[in-house]
Formats: C-alpha cells, sequence, structure tokens
C-alpha cells in the first residue's frame, strides 16, 4: 500500500542521493512549457525517487519546482533551475494546528525561524493547516485560526514568503478537519487582511467537498496562492478516467492572471513519470 500523505508528511523525505545517481538525459525541446500556468509535483507522491533525481525529471518536463520539501531540502531544487514551491516550516499538522490556540506559540517559533530560511532559498509559500473540529464549532474555529494567522503575518510580510492555509475534505481523507470548505477559508482570510496569508486550494479536496470549482476559484481567486491537483475519486491520475476536467479547470485559473504554481499532487498508478508528463500536458493550457 502507498503509504498517505499524512504519513509521509511525518517522516519527512529521503535523503538527496546525487553523488550516486546516473546522468539524465538532457531535456526534451518539446517539453518548452506555455507558461500560462507554472506547474510544479509534490514530493510525497514520489516517495521511491530519490529528490535529486525527482528533480531533474520535473526540469525534464518543463516544471517550476517541487512541492511539500522540508527546511533541509529547501536548497535542492536549485541545483536543476527549480525552486520549492511550497515548503514545510513548522505550521502544524492536519489534526493540530491554527484552530486551537495553544498551538500559536509553537507555529509563531516555527515560522520565526524557519520562515528567514524559505526566503533565503526562494520558496515562496509554506504551508499551514487549520486543525481538526474534535467538538469545536466552526466559527470559534475560524476566530483561533483568525488570531493565530494574525499572529505571524507580521513575520511573512517581512520575509516576502506567503503562508497557505489549506483546504481538505472532511468526508473522505481527513475526518473532521475544519477547513473543509472554501467559504471558511475565504473568511478567514478576508478578516486576516495580509497579502501574504492565503488558501491553499487543493482542486481535489474540493471537488469532493462542494464541486462547483471553475465558478468558486473565479469568485475567489484573490485568497487562493496556490493549488494542487488529484483525480476524483482516487487521488490518481488526473486524464480520463476521473470525474474533474482539468483543461478546462486550468483555463480558468490561467485566464484569472494567477499568477502562483499549482502543485501535481496525485498518486500515481502506473509508470510514475509517464502520468506526470500526461498530468502536465493536460494542464499546459
Amino acid at each position: 500500500m502507498t503509504p498517505s500523505r499524512r504519513n509521509f508528511l511525518k517522516t519527512g523525505a529521503a535523503a538527496s542521493v546525487a553523488a550516486s545517481l546516473p546522468a539524465l538525459a538532457a531535456p526534451d525541446p518539446s517539453t518548452q512549457r506555455r507558461g500560462r500556468i507554472h506547474q510544479s509535483v509534490c514530493r510525497w507522491c514520489y516517495k521511491e525517487t530519490p529528490l535529486d533525481q525527482l528533480c531533474q525529471r520535473a526540469a525534464d518536463l518543463g516544471l517550476k519546482g517541487v512541492d511539500l520539501l522540508s527546511v533541509d531540502d529547501f536548497d535542492v531544487p536549485r541545483r536543476y533551475g527549480l525552486i520549492c514551491t511550497m515548503g514545510q516550516a513548522g505550521g502544524g499538522t492536519i489534526p493540530d494546528a491554527m484552530n486551537r490556540v495553544e498551538n500559536h506559540a509553537a507555529i509563531e517559533a516555527a515560522f520565526r525561524k524557519n520562515i528567514p530560511i524559505a526566503a533565503k532559498a526562494g520558496v515562496p509559500n509554506v504551508i499551514t493547516f487549520a486543525g481538526t473540529r474534535r467538538g469545536m464549532s466552526d466559527e470559534e474555529g475560524a476566530r483561533n485560526t483568525i488570531l493565530g494567522l494574525n499572529r505571524v503575518k507580521q513575520i511573512a510580510e517581512d520575509n516576502g514568503v506567503t503562508i497557505c492555509l489549506e483546504l481538505l475534505n472532511s468526508k473522505v481523507n481527513h475526518p473532521d478537519y475544519m477547513a473543509d470548505h472554501t467559504a471558511w477559508g475565504v473568511r478567514v482570510m478576508r478578516e486576516v487582511n495580509s497579502p501574504r496569508v492565503k488558501v491553499l486550494y487543493d482542486i481535489y479536496h474540493m471537488q469532493i467537498m462542494e464541486g462547483d470549482l471553475i465558478a468558486t476559484i473565479r469568485a475567489n481567486l484573490d485568497y487562493i496562492a496556490h493549488f494542487h491537483t488529484g483525480g476524483v475519486p482516487g487521488r490518481h491520475e488526473i486524464g480520463a478516467g476521473q470525474e474533474i476536467q482539468y483543461a478546462a479547470v486550468m483555463q480558468a485559473i490561467a485566464d484569472g492572471g494567477f499568477k502562483g504554481y499549482v502543485a501535481h499532487e496525485f498518486i500515481p498508478t502506473g509508470d510514475p513519470f509517464t502520468s506526470l508528463r500526461q498530468a502536465v500536458e493536460l494542464c499546459d493550457v
């Protein structure tokens, strides 16, 4: 079985082994991209691939970076002309994060230490979460999350790094997760009112929870800093055989003038880099 993203985020990425890797083929000129969608790939979905090799493959496919790296790995993509597009910087965990005030001090301390490191490495975004409800009302959780984000937003603003609160589904993958609808996340962002605190809109998760993807994205694009992909159902490949029309979604994102990154976060069922190439081509609108 493929370990879940949650387990992978707990254990961290495998160490880089660049010195032991064989040389890979030169980039194929046919992989030059239109550039309207800046694409990336999530590390945990390719956990069996050494990070250096993943970066080389991503560069060969015309991607811009690698998502969800730990602090120790922030600089690795730069060896390949890429960046870490979303970093882990101590923003809590999926069950325990911003919706509880007792977590705020630890998150603030981690961000004070790690966001400057991210800025130095050219990492534009770092991730945080709402946390699970465990009996807490969404209203109380929103107030607490606003307090927590207000506490750390100046760190992000001073360093030019965006803190991204991820929207996840509570129906299939993350039961009881609080930030499970766009409206909740956007309400929090409006209250925090910082250009450096925004939503990470996971297309897979929001299709499960609410659908109406294109209209929702268009209405809220000012509050979204980053996207993740994944096929519904199953979080596998994003082409045929699943229900989201990714080309249309990407067209709406591009037409809206979005300048951030779209990171592929699907678990390949076949050859991983064939699947990744197909996803990149599908989203290159």
